[in-house]
């Protein structure tokens, strides 16, 4: 596995996210071509049939219109609404009616039906709104597609000599009406036989789009397998053999992510390592010493009892250091695994420091330092007090144990109306450049030749900037060597829950 602290959890995960991203990935550009094919396909196939059967329609009634208007002058010449026994008439009618599977109805001025091609309707009387606009002079043609014919007026028109404004003039009256009636039977077919067609050639392209559709969606995943096998890899603990996949940009970004994370873990896995040692080393120093001054006691046969006093203090000694650094090791680990829940309450935080620099006053004492506190505006904040405490505490002792003989650490607080911040500033030893970036790690320590000299665990900082994230504040330091170091810590006046 790539680490063994969580690690591989992270790998298994990321891999697992990239697997469920590359199914459907894949099903979504098969759906999407497939769909960019055939749908395009349904509907022109729709498309054609509708507008052939619309043009078929209009060209076979406009022939049939033709038609009738030749044979509505034939009725004028013949005289036929006045004499419907034409033989030469009738024979054209019958013609007509037989030529396109239709019915044809000549009627008079009075809406009586003078012939029926049918021989049904003949003598009674039609009256519609189709024949009335077309004794007006208006055509008429509906295509009735569920009965399946095309119905048309023809108006039969005969000049007749009327007295107008300037004499006698030739005007066309409209005399009697054409009804036709003919069938869609011939469109019908030919619509079938296109339409089965059609449906044939739809089927073959819609295997072909499928097929296509398959291939190609293989082809553009194929990156994204890649990149997927090489995480899998990573999983199985091939870490070192990851290949970045450049193919396309998106696949070109998750292996830089990817790359990033990679980075990221292995900086982690050493920190956990690096603390895993400093652990042991810092556990097992006051075990060694005490495992010294005991085999000391056991030798050393009839010793003064000063000597043993003093060899059984030391031993406490030791004893207290490691009981500090366990339990400096559980704070740390508490706030880190967020198990340690926030108690928070409205707190004065003058008076919070103020009781601090007191306790603190008897070290300072000790090594000739003056604790000033400046307080420019009473701060009341939504915080956990013994967290708070714990900050400041740290912070201020640390600046009178790294500060030098007859220096000096001033305390500053001020807010604004959104947070509060404290300023502990010493004019002690100060902190390197190089340095400054690593004083919040575990058991990291800037003067490691007097650290010893000096006390405490190594833990302080890191467990004062984990209370201060679980209040979402913040910490900064602004530090000069030999001059001293000055820390920041912001925090909202009201608690932010994550």
């Amino acid at each position: 596995m790539y680490t063994r602290n969580g690690g591989s959890v992270i790998i298994f995960f990321a891999n697992k996210q990239v697997f469920k991203a590359l199914i459907s990935l894949r099903t979504g550009i098969f759906i999407i071509m497939l769909i960019a094919g055939v749908v395009p396909a349904i509907i022109l196939h729709a498309g054609i049939l509708q507008n052939y059967e619309q043009k078929a329609v209009e060209i076979r009634a406009n022939t049939v219109q033709s038609q009738l208007k030749v044979l509505a002058n034939h009725l004028v010449t013949y005289n036929y609404l006045e004499n419907p026994d034409s033989e030469v008439i009738s024979a054209e009618l019958e013609m007509l009616s037989n030529l396109y599977e239709g019915r044809v109805l000549i009627i008079s001025s009075n809406y009586q039906i003078v012939k029926d091609t049918y021989s049904i309707s003949q003598g009674k009387y039609m009256l519609s709104e189709e024949i009335i606009k077309c004794f007006e002079g208006e055509s008429i043609t509906r295509y009735d597609k569920v009965d399946g014919y095309i119905e048309m007026t023809t108006p039969i028109k005969r000049k007749v000599t009327v007295l107008g404004e300037r004499g006698l003039e030739e005007k066309e009256m409209v005399t009697g009406v054409m009804f036709a009636s003919i069938s869609n039977s011939n469109i019908v077919d030919t619509l079938e036989v296109l339409r089965h067609r059609a449906y044939t050639l739809l089927s073959f392209s819609m295997v072909i789009m499928v097929v296509a559709a398959f291939v190609l969606s293989r082809f553009l995943v194929n990156p994204f397998k890649r990149l997927g096998k090489s995480i899998r890899g990573i999983k199985d603990g091939y870490f070192d053999e990851f290949t970045p996949v450049n193919t396309y940009v998106e696949t070109r970004e998750i292996s830089n992510a990817f790359t990033e994370l990679m980075g990221r873990m292995k900086v982690l896995d050493d920190s956990r390592q690096e603390f895993v040692a400093n652990v042991s080393h810092e556990l097992k120093t006051p075990l060694t010493s005490m495992k010294v001054l005991a085999d000391s006691i056991v030798s050393m046969g009839g010793a003064p009892l000063e000597l043993y006093e003093e060899f059984f203090h030391d031993i406490t000694v030791e004893i207290d250091r490691e009981n500090q650094i366990i339990t400096d090791l559980l704070a740390l680990v508490k706030m880190d695994k967020k198990a340690a829940g926030l108690v928070v309450e409205q707190i004065d935080i003058a008076e919070l420091l103020e009781l601090i620099l007191k306790r603190l006053r008897p070290l300072a004492r000790k090594k000739d330092v003056e604790l000033v506190l400046e307080c420019i505006r009473p701060v009341t904040a939504e915080v956990d007090e013994v967290k708070m405490n714990l900050v400041f505490t740290n912070l201020i002792e640390n600046a009178i144990k790294y500060n030098v003989e007859h220096g000096s650490v001033k305390v500053t607080l001020d807010a604004d109306h959104k947070s509060f911040w404290v300023e502990v500033g010493d004019t002690g030893i100060g902190i390197p450049k190089e340095d400054t970036e690593h004083i919040y790690e575990r058991f990291y320590r800037v003067d490691k030749s007097h650290s010893r000299e000096i006390g405490g665990t190594g833990l302080g900082l890191a467990i004062t900037r984990s209370a201060i994230m679980m209040h979402r504040g913040t910490i900064t330091l602004d530090s000069t060597l030999g001059e001293g170091s000055t820390f920041t810590v912001k925090i909202p006046l009201i608690y932010q829950k994550g």
